[in-house]
């Protein structure tokens, strides 16, 4: 396994690197005290492991790991943190990292965590692998709120049925508007939203959870 130190602290590369000395099956190819020298060295040595310091200064391990891991999806980036709550740490899962191991780790439990890694599996225990999923639908939720942003609260209502294969009669009936102003609706609806047919804005409704985001009566 070809490996790729990034921590600017000597003492910690140089303890790292010890460690995996022990084990022939590991290969350090390059060190780098720097986010910037990491991912200049990352694409030229094209590592099966990245073991990043969280905290670089400068550009951040986070930012290294994010465009490591979109320029060579085949390299693996584990980060490498002081404790394991580091309010980083979610951030750099979420930007392609498959885990992290502390700095105060043994040889063995390092040596476990590569393995691990190799076999394809992460190495994120199972509070923080919620907290991480936490922090990814949070985003979502986000997304899809500014996705609906540019309508109305009406205009929320009136999709709402539409994704329910409501017809505007039964709209109107339902929100007690004239069958034409309720058709007036589903056209600006259907321009806000660029879609071109009560169908797509039907599936593009459910597809974003539109009743999620109605508002409270």
């Amino acid at each position: 396994m070809r490996i790729l130190l990034v921590d600017d602290h000597e003492v910690v590369r140089l303890g790292t690197k010890a460690l995996l000395s022990r084990h022939p099956q590991f290969v350090v190819v390059a060190e780098a005290d720097t986010a910037q020298e990491g991912i200049r060295l990352a694409l030229a040595h094209k590592p099966d492991v990245v073991i990043m310091d969280i905290r670089l200064p400068g550009m951040s391990g986070i930012e290294a790991t994010r465009e490591i891991t979109e320029k060579l999806p085949e390299t693996k980036v584990i980060m490498l943190t002081s404790f394991a709550e580091d309010e980083l740490l979610f951030e750099a899962i979420i930007a392609g990292a498959v885990g992290y191991v502390l700095k105060q780790i043994g040889s063995g439990e390092l040596v476990r965590a590569l393995e691990t890694v190799a076999r394809g599996e992460a190495l994120l225990d199972p509070a923080v692998t919620q907290k991480v999923f936490d922090r990814v639908r949070e985003a979502a939720r986000k997304s899809e709120g500014e996705t609906f942003a540019r309508l109305s609260d009406r205009e929320l209502q009136v999709l709402a049925f539409v994704a329910e294969g409501n017809t505007n009669k039964e709209i109107a009936e339902k929100v007690f508007l004239s069958e034409k102003t309720v058709r007036n609706y589903v056209s600006s609806i259907l321009a806000k939203l660029k879609l071109s047919t009560r169908a797509e804005a039907a599936a593009f409704a459910v597809i974003h959870h539109v009743k999620d985001h109605l508002p409270t009566q």
